[in-house]
């Protein structure tokens, strides 16, 4: 599998992310990076991004969990940020992302974890859950979820497939500035596009709609309904902190808080912003992460 190199953009300090990664190999020739930040024997908390955007997103979360005493480990899925960025589309697969968090999850023996996952932070880090259970203590999902292809999914959806599939544009920054009521700065907006100065750079974030299980017979479709029998008996916390202004994902956390038994008597939370939440409603995002693990209230 050839990769391509990481860009010199990355090199430059980027605001508001100090921390350097560590790099972990999870398959041959494949080393993902991540911030991994806290006292080792604290509690785990794992934050997976989706696409186009890398670890960057959760920058503004990282300080009140670290505050708060927790071990925060945030990746790069690999083709993004500082992860090994293999050059062909059909590198990329659904279940091969999975497969990678999982050997990252169990290469840092992660234990009591909790899961916070959004976009296609969600797809995958759930079924990492349904892969490894036993690891993961408790779950927040935020504008995301577990596509079957069995339900409709919005029109608007389909038009991303499209743009991403034949657009010769890509642009990232602004791709994230749309999913974000926050005016993001220059440079944050630099910081989004430093993993990806070229076309070829972008190929996993190209890639991944493509992959969402839009039909029933799609590659992934079983493998989601298996995670979902999972979830149907799930009973530790699954806490559901969606936004208000996301039109992608809005009503998406119905299913959970009907399906999944540890959803019942949580403190769920409608956040304030877009789809890149993390940008818009942070400290409040931050502040139940925090909760669920029994570092300080639940924000109203």
């Amino acid at each position: 599998m050839r990769c391509l190199p990481s860009s010199p953009a990355l090199d430059a300090p980027l605001p508001g992310f100090p921390w350097e990664p560590r790099r972990v190999a999870v398959a041959q020739g494949l080393m993902m990076a991540l911030i991994d930040e806290g006292p080792r024997e604290a509690p785990p908390v794992l934050m997976l991004h989706g696409e186009p955007t890398w670890s960057y997103l959760w920058r503004h979360m990282i300080p009140p969990l670290l505050a708060g005493g927790l071990r925060v480990v945030v990746p790069d899925l690999i083709g993004f940020g500082r992860s090994s960025r293999p050059a062909a589309a059909a590198d990329y697969s659904y279940a091969a992302q999975v497969g990678w968090v999982t050997a990252l999850v169990e290469a840092l023996d992660l234990l009591d974890a909790t899961l916070v996952c959004q976009d296609w932070g969600s797809l995958i880090g759930l079924r990492v859950v349904a892969e490894c259970p036993d690891r993961f203590g408790r779950i927040l999902l935020s504008n995301g979820g577990l596509p079957t292809g069995d339900t409709p999914v919005p029109r608007a959806f389909h038009a991303w497939q499209a743009f991403a599939r034949l657009s010769p544009w890509f642009p990232v920054a602004r791709i994230v500035q749309a999913g974000t009521k926050r005016r993001l700065s220059a440079a944050e907006r630099a910081a989004y596009d430093a993993p990806f100065p070229d076309n070829a750079a972008k190929v996993a974030a190209r890639r991944f709609p493509a992959l969402v299980p839009t039909t029933p017979d799609n590659p992934a479709s079983a493998a989601n309904r298996r995670a979902w029998e999972l979830f149907r008996r799930w009973e530790k916390p699954f806490i559901t902190c969606f936004s208000d202004g996301d039109p992608i994902t809005r009503g998406g956390a119905a299913p959970w808080l009907a399906q999944v038994p540890g959803a019942r008597g949580q403190p769920h939370l409608t956040l304030s912003g877009g789809h890149f939440i993390q940008e818009d409603d942070p400290q409040r995002f931050a502040a139940l992460v925090l909760a669920a693990n029994g570092r300080g209230p639940a924000p109203a």
